[in-house]
């Protein structure tokens, strides 16, 4: 039997790679000789480093500027000339505690120099996984690590975070690292908010990061503010009828605004990511010959069915006609919906704990049960 494991995540519980080997330590407590591969998986936000890792990327430590100014630790993976950055690496919520959570102070500056130091490295083709993110500030922060120059009034150059863009008075592009029109950039997002409005990046991502109604109103205008200045500068570089209104674009909400930066000034190829994750780890490959695929993430619901990871790697099994089996800390899917989308089975942790976080506490003891009764009923149907 020939077993292909390709999860994402159980938020709180256990990354990628721990959910698969727990689920295949339970594959083989039935069946001793299963051919199981073990694919960690993403949607193109937190996890996406780790899957790009396990598929063989190198990785390499830098240290950047945290979302609140104070220096972090960071990683961004590499192979040949392709580099993988994940915001949250550099710019992430996670990186702040919940009491220091600063709206609009954050900033996504870090997640600019996680790309220089990649460009140092001579990547020429970066994926940029966003998610996750502190900041609000429409990427004006990584920009300025690139080498862009957002002025005052005065002509001084404006403090990080969202909140000091209702101060922007001029951006300068021709400062920017030269290497930048060399190189291709992938935005890897599920994402499909715009920058602004009531389902922009300050209304419905900012309380999120700590922000008070009064603090989302004074970055919808800085983020206002900033769109349309860059707008006029893009302009002034280029004839007016090449430039988009990005501010409007799917997905320039991602990431507080990072999305919108990364498709007016980067460039950037918007794409579903747990398609780009799906090449990363050449999922396809390790399909060929699978019996049965299992997948899943921390919480299956309609976002899910959506393009998350679950529904990403069904569709890629479904294309060569194997089985897919879902699993997840818990499901607000009812059956027919589950079945409808074309999982054969689903099974969530919840269903054998107590309570919620005793089943994130236990979560490996739970999903090596499930690896096993899977097993089980694999062994059943082939008998």
């Amino acid at each position: 039997m020939r077993i292909v494991v390709a999860p994402d995540k159980f938020k709180d519980a256990l990354d990628a790679r721990s959910v698969g080997d727990a689920l295949a330590d339970g594959i083989r407590s039935v069946e001793a000789d299963a051919d199981i591969s073990v694919v960690p998986m993403a949607d193109g936000g937190e996890g996406t480093l780790d899957a790009a890792i396990a598929a063989g990327f190198a990785v390499s430590r830098v240290t950047v500027t945290g979302p609140l100014g104070a220096p972090v630790d960071a990683e961004f993976a590499q192979h040949a000339t392709t580099a993988v950055i994940e915001l949250a690496r550099a710019s992430g919520l996670s990186l702040v505690a919940p009491g220091h959570r600063d709206a609009l102070g954050a900033s996504s500056r870090g997640t600019g120099e996680l790309i220089a130091a990649a460009l140092a490295h001579g990547a020429t083709s970066i994926i940029l996984a966003v998610g996750g993110s502190a900041s609000s500030d429409g990427g004006a922060g990584m920009l300025a690590a690139l080498g862009a120059r957002l002025l005052d009034a005065q002509g001084e150059p404006l403090p990080d975070g969202g909140g000091a863009l209702r101060d922007l008075e001029r951006i300068e592009l021709d400062t920017l690292d030269p290497r930048l029109a060399d190189t291709r950039f992938v935005l890897a997002s599920d994402v499909d908010h715009v920058l602004l409005g009531p389902q922009g990046a300050a209304s419905v991502f900012a309380p999120q990061k700590g922000a008070s109604v009064a603090h989302v109103a004074q970055l919808e205008l800085g983020l206002t503010r900033f769109a349309r200045i860059l707008r006029a500068e893009l302009e002034r570089r280029a004839p007016r009828d090449r430039v988009k209104d990005f501010a409007q674009h799917a997905g320039a909400g991602a990431a507080g605004g990072v999305g919108f930066a990364a498709l007016a000034v980067l460039r950037a190829l918007q794409r579903p990511g747990v398609d780009v994750v799906c090449e990363l780890t050449r999922l396809r490959a390790h399909l060929a010959g699978a019996d049965l695929v299992i997948t899943g993430e921390g919480s299956l619901d309609a976002q899910s069915l959506g393009g998350k990871t679950p529904v990403g790697v069904l569709h890629a099994a479904a294309s060569l006609g194997i089985p897919t089996v879902a699993v997840c800390g818990q499901s607000s899917l009812e059956e027919s919906e589950w079945r409808a989308a074309g999982f054969s089975a689903c099974y969530a942790t919840i269903d054998r704990a107590p309570d919620r976080a005793t089943s994130i506490r236990n979560a490996r003891v739970y999903l090596t049960e499930i690896g096993a009764e899977i097993a089980a009923a694999v062994a059943a149907r082939r008998d």
